[in-house]
């Protein structure tokens, strides 16, 4: 508040400057009628007094805990206005932003660790959702790999807001296409077939849980699941030769969508 000693005739840069707002704001203030200069020089400026100054530092206070102007010159200027009560309720208002702003920084958080780490679960969480042949580490290889990709990206996003039971769900999803794709293999489906472009459609569908999957990126990862000695052994412990008729199914699907096989790419 302004000491005793504050001087009559402040111009709107010198109040301007000791309150730490704009010219414009005052500006504004004054042609509303919410805080209108006291005095005047003979050239007919306008000058603030002492008791402008302790006006505009009210002004000023009220609106930094969140008040609208309107609000600012019933406070005060209304004598019916109930002040206290006022002020209570603007601080109900106050702490529901606090509580808000703190469960936006949660989010944020996890989003971080979401984004370095690549799944907010602890390693006993994974070897119970994933089963015990699961490596912890993968998360951590796939940052290492993948992190800069947008595919890397909505990953995270998605694994910051998924709870352990949301895993759950991903990871039952896609233990029952593995062995749908087993059973179809053991029963002679034929790569191109209606019931084999159905399954190649549904891994699509499942595998969307961790990001959006184009046919040319789907054909990308038929190869890997062939090729890659981790992704092989583990869809031949389902079935033997699975990884090899999985890969020959998601290629049929991409010929059958124009795509040639041989030359798709990650895109």
């Amino acid at each position: 508040m302004p000491g005793a000693g504050d001087a009559d005739g402040l111009t709107v840069g010198q109040v301007a400057t000791r309150l730490g707002v704009t010219v414009r704001a005052l500006h504004h203030w004054d042609e509303i009628g919410l805080a209108r200069p006291s005095l005047r020089t003979a050239a007919g400026y306008r000058l603030y007094t002492a008791g402008d100054l302790e006006r505009l530092h009210r002004i000023v206070v009220y609106r930094e805990i969140g008040l609208g102007l309107d609000r600012i010159g019933a406070l005060l200027d209304d004598p019916a206005t109930d002040v206290p009560g006022a002020l209570r309720a603007q601080r109900a208002q106050v702490t529901e932003r606090i509580e808000r702003l703190q469960q936006l920084g949660t989010g944020l958080d996890r989003m971080i660790d979401a984004h370095e780490r690549g799944l907010l679960l602890t390693a006993e969480q994974q070897a119970a959702i994933f089963g015990p042949d699961w490596d912890p580490d993968w998360p951590a290889q796939a940052r290492r790999r993948y992190g800069d990709t947008a595919q890397w990206r909505q990953y995270a996003e998605r694994a910051a807001t998924r709870s352990p039971e949301e895993w759950q769900a991903v990871a039952e999803a896609m233990g029952e296409l593995e062995r749908a794709l087993g059973d179809a293999m053991d029963a002679g489906v034929a790569p191109g077939s209606p019931e084999a472009e159905r399954l190649v459609e549904r891994h699509r569908e499942v595998f969307a849980s961790y990001f959006p999957l184009t046919r040319q990126m789907q054909v990308c990862l038929g190869r890997m699941y062939e090729t890659d000695l981790g992704f092989a052994a583990h869809y031949d412990g389902v079935r033997a030769g699975l990884a090899t008729w999985f890969r020959r199914i998601i290629d049929a699907d991409a010929r059958a969508h124009g795509i040639d096989p041989d030359t798709a790419a990650w895109q």
